[in-house]
């Protein structure tokens, strides 16, 4: 058997106006989890999906098992034994979860004996089985859409096993994952390593990292920085090698000091039965409220509905002392209120839009000529603003922003609500699938914005950015809210008490 299960040796790649990969080598071996670690923007997805045939490196080798491979495709990466779970989802989901399993490689048998028609019986049969075996028993039947985005990134982790793949590459397979769920993929984890299989892990979360990892490899700025084994490692040892200088402060200092009320939620009850029911909080002007809980809380679901997303059969919203009418998103952002959302790929970004036309759309109504016309100079003005305000890392405005990294995109997006000059900014889940470095320029850009006097809601599921970020905290649990926590009060212990006090 070879030393190492794969080699990747001078792996360099470039984009228009960018070098994303630089002479980068990995060494993974046979039955570890080697964790790929780096700021958003060094370069760990781009040579992941280098080594799955998505992108055609410029330069480099690749071996498996001592063997030099040509990998054409993603479709050859499987078939040479390399699967992929994505950071963003790519989920079919009118289709069933069996067929998402199985997508391009569907079981056939022969319709009178002659027709390959699809064989659903054992396409079920054996989702089921796969399911099971990665202890996620969700009906295979059950069309994928019907799931949450923590359920369906369990899919795709259980898809990539049914591969039986020599390598498997989980691009932050826990950003939407629950704590039990954490805890059920990293036994997968360990079963997978029993038998042989090398995986390759991306994360920001040192915990996890410190946790699971065998080996650790770190990039930077598109380059390699070395590997390390992990029990040589601690936290800051990481981030100073990921960032390349010392961070000695998590969370930025805060000068903010909250007002008087600016905005109240009374009664808000969804439409749905088992969604959010009898909700309220207030919010103050220059506040930073953070909104704790568990997944399946419906935290998300609260702050939609407050921006017109969702309908509710009950419950009011007052600005200001003003009662406001929301029926659709353009009467929150007209009201001066803005929602960053969870899923950025989603329903975030417009992946095949350039940087400029995403953080201009919000707003273009401001810089129209005559009523009809947008005035180009104007709109370019204000992307090179925002772009240079908030330190987002592109070749060119012109760039389609879904070939920026997690973070960068993350900025963008602020900066489309910010161009809007709202004065109500609802953050969910802010930070997520950003590194620390990238963290701490948004929680600067959060803490400026409260000092200025915007109110701010965030959602969050970190514990730690809740309590260091966060003036006072809401906590929501079963669709209802069951507590609030004072700054000064802000411990693990009281939050998960609420988060966990069902009615």
């Amino acid at each position: 058997m070879a030393e190492y299960r794969l080699e990747m040796k001078g792996i360099s790649k470039s984009f228009p106006g960018v070098k994303a990969l630089d002479q980068v080598s990995l060494k993974v071996r046979p039955g570890t989890v080697h964790s790929l670690m780096g700021e958003n923007g060094a370069g760990k997805s781009t040579l992941m999906k280098c080594l799955f045939g998505i992108y055609k490196m410029d330069e480099g080798e690749v071996y498996l098992d001592g063997e030099k491979v040509q990998i054409a495709n993603a479709d050859d990466a499987l078939h040479k034994g390399i699967a992929m779970v994505h950071q963003e989802l790519q989920p079919i989901p009118e289709r069933s979860i069996g067929e998402n399993i199985f997508c391009g490689r569907y079981p056939l048998k022969k319709l009178l004996g002659f027709i390959p028609v699809v064989d659903h019986k054992k396409m079920y049969e054996e989702s089921e089985r796969l399911l099971k075996e990665v202890r996620m028993e969700y009906d295979p039947k059950a069309k994928l859409g019907s799931l949450s985005v923590s359920q369906m990134q369990s899919v795709e982790i259980a898809k990539a096993v049914s591969m039986n793949a020599k390598v498997v590459i989980l691009d932050e397979p826990t950003s939407s994952l629950t704590a039990n769920e954490v805890e059920a993929l990293f036994r997968i984890i360990d079963d997978l390593r029993d038998k042989g299989v090398s995986i390759i892990y991306i994360s920001h979360k040192m915990d996890e990292i410190l946790r699971i990892s065998d080996d650790v490899s770190i990039m930077r700025d598109g380059q390699y920085i070395g590997t390390w084994e992990a029990k040589e490692l601690t936290t800051d040892m990481i981030i100073t090698k990921m960032v390349g200088r010392e961070l000695t402060n998590l969370y930025p200092p805060k000068h903010n000091e909250p007002g008087e009320v600016v905005l109240k939620v009374s009664g808000f009850t969804s439409i749905h039965d088992k969604s959010f029911k009898d909700c309220g909080f207030e919010l103050r002007k220059g506040e930073i409220l953070g909104i704790g809980g568990l997944v399946g809380a419906q935290r998300t679901e609260l702050v939609e509905a407050i921006f017109g997303v969702r309908a509710i059969v009950d419950g009011e919203v007052e600005y200001k002392g003003q009662k406001l009418k929301i029926k659709r998103p353009k009467d929150a952002i007209d009201n001066g209120i803005a929602l960053l959302t969870e899923d950025r790929r989603g329903s975030g970004i417009f992946g095949v839009l350039s940087i400029s036309d995403n953080v201009a759309i919000s707003s273009l109504n401001k810089y129209l000529s005559f009523g009809v016309m947008i005035n180009d100079k104007k709109v370019e003005d204000l992307v090179n603003e925002n772009v240079a305000k908030l330190s987002i890392k592109t070749p060119s405005n012109k760039t389609q922003i879904q070939s920026l990294s997690g973070g960068n995109q993350q900025k963008v997006i602020i900066s489309r609500w910010l161009a809007n000059d709202p004065d109500v900014l609802i953050l969910d889940e802010p930070t997520r699938g950003i590194d620390v470095g990238a963290k701490y320029e948004i929680y600067t850009i959060m803490a400026e914005l409260a000092a200025q006097g915007k109110s701010i809601i965030m959602i969050s599921s970190e514990m730690a950015e809740l309590i260091g970020m966060s003036d006072r905290i809401v906590v929501m649990c079963n669709g209802r809210v069951t507590g609030e926590v004072a700054k000064e009060d802000a411990t693990q212990e009281n939050i998960m008490s609420l988060a966990t006090k069902f009615n």
